[in-house]
């Protein structure tokens, strides 16, 4: 028999969601945005941040439904097809941009510099862990790539967990992750400091939303929502409400300051946890008729984009400031400068992104068909 594909355009436009809340807090580093005079588009873009999260819950619920239908299809898992179908999708990129910007910082002093270290650390896919210990890095472009560190960590453990264990074993992993994310929490809380705390980029953290993104896939056994459009909506907004009390009532801001005491920590996280789900549901089991294709195409190349998007804001805002401040001035914009450079950032992105996808990343797709059971998007 043939497999049955398995794709959901919804979740390709999650996918972008997630992209565009990353890519509006993202430009607050910067081109602030005065909360004074903007209160609003300074918290909305402040919890932008959750968006990598919603990433990490989407690509774990994505590879354990792969997963557990390659296994109900040919009765076993085959790993080292799953590691190089990730291999495929991953590597080629990350690692060419990675070293592209080693180059880079070697030729030019625009971008910071990349320590030998740094180089290390993220060639083992541990970047998430080196920032953890040493704070941000020198060379911003670079910094965001710490979710794909972790997010590597996740595509190792998974089809081991699946092939040695099954199921009751995914289950077992998952509620362990959550009780070791909420212990690192409170352990957090009780060494409250006024800088950077390794929180926001701790894999032990961050796996919670790994957890949940399993355990929905694994109790759910395919099941979908069918939600009236009004239900969806009412979904995504109660979620975007979470990450605001998150933000604005348990203080967790990522990675500003962690002064928050343990039941706002708790509170914060579960909180983000729980928009991230709102979020998924607001999406999952819509028809694909109603997704857009435009948005589900853009949804389908976000990994270019959140892997180009910082390098561009840093071009935009900080290596081609002054010319960006006349071409206001020309289109008599001058006072929405950082506006300007804010749409100019995301043109570019698409652009880049895809002829990224399109010229480069697509012959290793090709390739990567060739190891895969259950067809999916690709």
């Amino acid at each position: 028999m043939t497999p049955q594909r398995y794709y959901k355009p919804e979740l390709d436009v999650l996918r972008l969601c997630a992209f565009l809340f990353v890519f509006f807090t993202h430009r607050m580093d910067l081109a602030p945005i005065d909360p004074a005079k903007n209160y609003w588009a300074y918290h909305l873009s402040l919890v932008g941040v959750f968006g990598v999260p919603l990433f990490f819950f989407l690509s774990a619920f994505l590879i354990t439904e792969l997963l557990s239908r390659e296994q109900e299809y040919s009765g076993k898992i085959n790993v080292k097809a799953f590691y190089t179908r990730r291999i495929l999708r991953i590597w080629p990129l990350y690692f060419t941009f990675f070293f592209g910007m080693v180059l880079v910082t070697h030729l030019s002093d625009k971008f910071g510099y990349i320590s030998s270290g740094t180089q290390m650390a993220f060639s083992l896919f541990s970047g998430n862990w080196y920032i953890t210990f040493n704070g941000w890095l020198p060379s911003y472009p670079i910094n965001p790539l710490w979710s794909i560190s972790f997010e590597e960590q996740l595509y190792i453990l998974l089809p081991l967990l699946v092939f040695y264990t099954g199921k009751r074993g995914l289950k077992l992993f998952s509620f362990l992750a959550l009780l070791a994310a909420y212990s690192t929490i409170i352990y957090y809380a009780q060494k409250p400091t006024a800088g950077f705390s390794g929180e926001w980029t701790n894999s032990f953290v961050q796996f919670q939303f790994f957890a949940a993104g399993i355990l929905l896939s694994v109790y759910l056994k395919g099941w979908q929502p069918q939600l009236h459009v009004v239900a969806r909506v009412a979904l995504f907004i109660t979620g975007l409400i979470c990450w605001l009390l998150a933000s604005m009532v348990c203080e967790v801001h990522a990675d500003s300051p962690h002064l928050e005491t343990i039941p706002q920590a708790i509170g914060g996280w579960l909180l983000i946890l729980a928009g991230v789900i709102l979020f998924f549901f607001s999406l999952y089991g819509s028809q694909p008729k109603n997704m857009p294709a435009p948005l589900a195409y853009l949804g389908r190349i976000s990994y270019g984009m959140y892997v180009f998007h910082i390098t561009i804001f840093w071009l935009v805002y900080q290596v081609f400031k002054d010319e960006l401040a006349s071409f206001s001035t020309m289109i008599g914009l001058y006072e929405w400068k950082n506006n300007v450079g804010f749409v100019i950032a995301f043109l570019v992105t698409v652009i880049i992104s895809l002829l990224s996808y399109n010229f480069f990343e697509k012959p290793f797709l090709r390739i990567k068909k060739r190891f895969t059971i259950i067809p999916s998007r690709d």
